[in-house]
């Protein structure tokens, strides 16, 4: 038996994807003006920035940037076109390759974060009061976590 939506989850399921859709948009937009780069391509950067030695494999990559293997490849291809990510055979599993920052990817990552911070908090954290900021986080990890 289908469990259709009532009125009240269909306004929440309906608001919820605008204000995704344009959280997403304005992220994008700011990081295409002022750095020439989708936030696509922005989040894989920060996550290999994050992690030791700025390397990681390609499927723990495509697990923190949730996206698909085929996806992500895209995207690897195309910084390392670029110089920002060098893509290497994994020593230890032949069918496995890492994904490594160059330090040219680091610097474009510097000089862009700024300017992605601050659209994030004007798109996302400005509007809400400190309490809503805690239940937002509180109410993404449940959907997360599911």
């Amino acid at each position: 038996m289908t469990r259709w939506l009532d009125p009240d989850e269909q306004q929440v399921w309906r608001s919820f994807l605008a204000a995704t859709q344009r959280v997403q948009e304005e992220l994008d937009r700011q990081l295409q003006r002022d750095s020439g780069i989708p936030h696509a391509y922005y989040v894989v950067l920060a996550m290999l920035s994050e992690a030791d030695g700025r390397t990681l494999r390609m499927s723990d990559l495509a697990s923190k940037v949730n996206s698909s293997q085929s996806r992500l490849s895209h995207a690897c291809a195309r910084l390392e076109e670029r110089g920002w990510v060098r893509r290497t055979p994994c020593s230890t599993d032949k069918r496995g390759s890492l994904a490594t920052l160059t330090n040219e990817g680091f610097a474009v990552l510097e000089a862009a974060a700024p300017g992605h911070v601050e659209a994030v908090r004007r798109a996302l954290f400005d509007p809400l009061t400190p309490e809503q900021i805690r239940r937002l986080g509180e109410i993404c990890l449940a959907v997360r976590d599911s």
